[in-house]
């Protein structure tokens, strides 16, 4: 029973630690400073673009410093996005001894500063550190993410949004 309660505890903790990134890469977010980002990463992990569209757009970031560079040139005050939001479906995760795996499919709604907006799709993976001591700390080890469907949304709906 401590097993499975603990398999449990560790799923919630992935996921309320990818939960807190996506609310951080959100625009507008609760973004006050670019550590933010960097705390829910491992001190050696990997950020990675995958596939023949992320490959050379995003290439890959070791380390907390490389991933908070890379996510801080999409995010205010960088000029690149209005508004942007991240949704998740199609959770699975499974939790070994001192690491969890987790793959989900994200859409992402963006309106960019140059006045297009598009509606994408891609799958996460990301596998999770865990670490116990009085609670559980999870944090990102590795992050991977594919393009799997992108979309331009009509503009003129979203003009109010400027």
């Amino acid at each position: 029973m401590s097993d499975r309660l603990s398999a449990l505890e560790v799923k919630d903790a992935a996921r309320l630690c990818l939960m807190r990134y996506m609310d951080l890469c959100d625009v507008p977010g609760s973004l006050e400073h670019p550590e933010q980002i960097g705390a829910l990463f491992t001190g050696n992990a990997t950020w990675e673009g995958i596939g023949s569209e992320y490959t050379g757009k995003f290439g890959i970031a070791h380390g907390r410093e490389d991933i908070v560079a890379l996510v801080s040139r999409y995010l205010p005050p960088a000029e690149h996005f209005v508004r942007n939001t991240h949704l998740l479906g199609s959770e699975r995760i499974r939790v070994e001894r001192d690491s969890a795996h987790g793959r989900w499919i994200m859409q992402q709604l963006s309106l960019y500063t140059d006045g297009t907006a598009e509606l994408l799709c891609a799958r996460l993976e990301i596998d999770f550190e865990i670490t116990r001591s009085a609670d559980i700390t999870v944090r990102i080890h590795r992050f991977r993410t594919q393009r799997m469907f992108a979309a331009p949304l009509p503009v003129d709906a979203m003009s109010h949004l400027h």
